[in-house]
C-alpha cells in the first residue's frame, strides 16, 4: 500500500495492516523491534486456530514494513485466497480480534475489489460514502469497525479534513475521537453477520473423507496436512506439460497404496470430485468399477497422487539444504519457540511449530522459499515413516463426512443458478445409469429453462418502437413542436414504410448469409415456408427473391447441444466453460464414447 493504502492489483487477494496509535508511537525510536515483538505476540496468541487451519492458497502472514511516502511503519500482510472466499472472512474475524485484545493497535484491510466491508454493507452505507472518497477511512479498532466521515460544511468540524485523510491524519482522529467515527450500528451488524460463528465455524468447513495413497503421501499429510491444497491445486490446474509427470511416476508408487483418512476444506473437496480425470494406462493407477464400495476411495487417492507428482516434478530432489536451515537459523525462531513453550500449545508438535512459523511470521526471499514440491520432498527425506504401521492403522479409520452437501450446493451463487435452472435437488445415480439414461435433449432443455428464467427480457416490438423514434429524432431534430407533430400527422404512414423496407433488407441479410460458408456451417433442418395472402404486386416481388423456394432453417437445438458437446469434449476432463455451465444447471454428462470401446452410444 502506497501513502493512499491502495491495494496492488493482485488476483482474489486480501491485504491487511496494523498500525500503532499514535500515543504508543510517539516516542519509540526504533518502531521495527516493537513491532516484531508484536508480530510475536499476535502469531503465538491465535496459533490454535491459525495452526490447523487449512488453506486455500497462502497463509495468514505477518511482516515487519518501514515507513515509506507518508505512511508509518506498521505490521502488514497479503493472502491469496483464490476461490475459497471463506479465507477472506476468516481474516477479517483475525483483524477484527486481533485489534480488540490489543486496542493500541489499529487495522485497515482491503482486497482487489477495493474496500470489500463497505461492499459487504451496501445497504446500510450513508449516502455521503462512496468509492471516490472512501480512502483511508475504514479502520478496525478496539474490534469495531470505523468509518471516518466526511464533513458536511467546508470547515464545519475542524478535526475532519475536507479531502480524503492520510494515514497519519486517520490514525490522529481514530485515537482522538473513538466514539464520532464508529460505524453505525447497521453497519457494523452487516459485517458482523458475515463473521459469525467463527472460529467455530471453522470445523464446519472441513470434510473428512477415505482415500487409497501412496504410503509416502499419508506420511507428508501426516507432518503438513495444509499440504493437501497445494496438492488439489496442482491437480485442478493441470495442464498437458504438468501430465507429463504423471505418465509413470517416480515418486508417489502405486504399489505403495493404503487407505487413510484426509481432511480437506469444502471447497478443496468439491474441486477434486468434480473434475472427470482418467489416469493414463502407464501410471498404474487404474480405478475399480463406479459399482465398488471403495471407488471414490480409490478414485480421490489417484487424482491427490497426480497433484503430489505434479508439486514434486517442479523441482530437484537435490535442492540446496541451505533452505531447509532456514527457520532454525532465523533469530527470532528462539524466542518463538520459548513463547509457545510458555503457552504450553505445541508440546511435541516441533515440526508444526517450525512449518507455522516459516509459513506465517519468518517468510524469506521467494528465491529462498521452499515451493512445496520442496517441502514434500524435505519430509520424505527427514523424517522416517513405518509403511506397515501405516498400512494397519488404515484398516481402522474413523468413519468419513458426507458429502451431500455437494447436491444441497450451500453456496450462494451455485444455489441461484439451480434454481434459474429450475434444478430440483435429487440423489446422486451411479455412472453406469447416467450413462443408460442420458439424452442429450436434457441439455437443450436445461438451458432453455435457464434462460427463461434468467431475468433478461428482449421485446422486439419495443426495440422496434424505439428504433422509429431514434430514427425520428435523427431526420427531423431540428422541426419545433408544432412541426414535429405535423410531421407525425402527415408523414406517419412513410415512416412505417421505412420499417417495413428495413425488416425486408434484414431478411435479405439472412438470404445471403444462408449461402456464406458461415451460413453453411450451421446444421439446418428443412421447412416450406409458409407464404401469406398477399397482394398479386407483393407475391411476384417475393417470387423474384426466392422466397417460394424450400429454404434450411438453422436447428437452432441441435447447434446449441452440438456446440457444447465439442467444446465440453476439448476441455479433455480439465475445467472451462462447457462444464461449468453445464454442472450449474444440474447436467452431468457420461465420458466421451469415442475414448471408452465399452461406453453405449449417447441417445440423440
Amino acid at each position: 500500500m502506497g501513502a493512499n493504502m491502495k491495494l496492488a492489483v493482485v488476483e482474489d487477494a486480501v491485504e491487511y495492516c496494523l498500525f500503532l496509535m499514535p500515543d504508543e508511537a510517539r516516542d519509540i525510536e526504533e518502531p521495527k523491534e516493537i513491532l516484531q515483538k508484536y508480530i510475536e505476540r499476535i502469531m503465538t496468541q491465535f496459533a490454535p486456530i491459525l495452526v490447523p487451519y487449512i488453506w486455500q492458497n497462502q497463509p495468514f502472514n505477518l511482516k515487519y514494513k518501514p515507513a515509506k511516502g507518508g505512511v508509518p511503519a506498521h505490521i502488514y500482510g497479503m493472502t491469496k485466497f483464490g476461490d475459497n472466499i471463506e479465507d477472506e472472512w476468516f481474516i477479517v474475524y483475525i483483524i477484527k480480534e486481533i485489534t480488540k485484545t490489543l486496542p493500541e493497535l489499529v487495522a485497515r484491510i482491503e482486497d482487489n475489489d477495493g474496500e470489500f466491508l463497505l461492499i459487504e454493507a451496501a445497504d446500510f452505507l450513508p449516502k455521503w460514502l462512496d468509492p471516490d472518497n472512501s480512502a483511508n477511512r475504514v479502520f478496525f479498532h478496539h474490534g469495531e469497525l470505523c468509518i471516518i466521515p466526511v464533513p458536511r460544511k467546508s470547515g464545519g468540524i475542524p478535526w475532519l479534513p475536507t479531502t480524503s485523510p492520510t494515514i497519519q491524519q486517520a490514525l490522529s482522529i481514530i485515537s482522538a475521537h473513538p466514539e464520532a467515527v464508529l460505524a453505525s450500528e447497521s453497519v457494523r451488524a452487516a459485517v458482523d453477520r458475515r463473521i459469525r460463528g467463527y472460529p467455530e465455524k471453522i470445523e464446519a468447513s472441513l470434510h473428512r473423507a477415505h482415500c487409497f495413497l501412496p504410503a509416502g503421501i499419508v506420511a507428508v499429510l501426516r507432518q503438513r496436512p495444509r499440504l493437501v491444497s497445494a496438492a488439489v491445486q496442482a491437480f485442478y490446474l493441470r495442464d498437458p506439460i504438468d501430465l507429463r509427470a504423471c505418465r509413470i511416476f517416480k515418486m508417489f508408487l502405486p504399489e505403495t497404496r493404503i487407505m487413510a483418512s484426509v481432511t480437506f476444506t469444502k471447497c478443496l473437496y468439491a474441486q477434486l470430485v468434480q473434475q472427470k480425470f482418467v489416469p493414463d494406462r502407464r501410471s498404474g493407477y487404474g480405478l475399480p468399477p463406479p459399482s465398488h464400495p471403495q471407488y471414490r476411495a480409490h478414485e480421490l487417492g489417484m487424482k491427490l497422487a497426480h497433484g503430489f507428482e505434479i508439486l514434486c516434478s517442479k523441482c530437484s530432489p537435490h535442492f540446496s539444504d541451505s533452505r531447509k536451515s532456514l527457520v532454525t537459523a532465523s533469530p527470532v525462531w528462539a524466542s518463538f519457540l520459548e513463547s509457545l513453550k510458555r503457552n504450553d500449545y505445541f508440546k511435541e508438535r516441533l515440526e508444526m511449530a517450525k512449518n507455522y512459523f516459516q509459513l506465517s511470521i519468518h517468510r524469506p526471499e521467494s528465491s529462498l522459499a521452499m515451493s512445496p514440491g520442496e517441502e514434500i520432498l524435505t519430509v520424505l527425506q527427514t523424517l522416517p515413516f513405518d509403511v506397515e504401521e501405516l498400512r494397519k492403522e488404515g484398516t481402522d479409520l474413523p468413519p468419513e463426512d458426507d458429502d451431500q452437501w455437494l447436491v444441497l450446493s450451500p453456496d450462494q451463487l451455485d444455489q441461484l443458478l439451480q434454481d434459474a435452472a429450475g434444478r430440483k435437488e435429487s440423489q446422486p445415480i451411479s455412472q453406469k445409469e447416467e450413462e443408460q439414461n442420458y439424452d442429450v435433449v436434457q441439455v437443450s432443455d436445461s438451458v432453455k429453462a435457464f434462460i427463461s428464467k434468467a431475468p433478461i427480457t428482449f421485446d422486439a416490438d419495443s426495440f422496434l418502437n424505439y428504433f422509429d423514434k431514434i430514427l425520428d429524432e435523427d431526420d427531423f431534430g431540428c422541426l419545433d413542436s408544432d412541426e414535429d407533430l405535423d410531421f407525425e400527422t402527415q408523414d406517419s404512414e412513410s415512416l412505417k414504410g421505412a420499417l417495413g423496407s428495413l425488416k425486408s433488407y434484414m431478411a435479405q441479410m439472412d438470404q445471403e448469409l444462408a449461402h456464406t460458408s458461415m451460413g453453411k456451417s450451421f446444421s439446418t433442418r428443412k421447412q416450406e415456408k409458409d407464404l401469406p395472402s398477399q397482394t398479386a404486386n407483393n407475391n411476384s416481388d417475393e417470387e423474384d427473391s426466392g422466397a417460394g423456394d424450400c429454404i434450411e432453417a438453422v436447428d437452432v437445438d441441435l447447434n446449441l447441444v452440438s456446440n457444447i458437446l465439442e467444446s465440453y469434449s476439448s476441455q479433455a476432463g480439465l475445467a472451462g466453460p462447457a462444464s461449468n455451465l453445464l454442472h450449474s444447471m444440474g447436467v452431468r454428462l457420461p465420458d466421451n464414447a469415442d475414448h471408452n470401446p465399452q461406453g453405449k452410444p449417447v441417445k440423440g
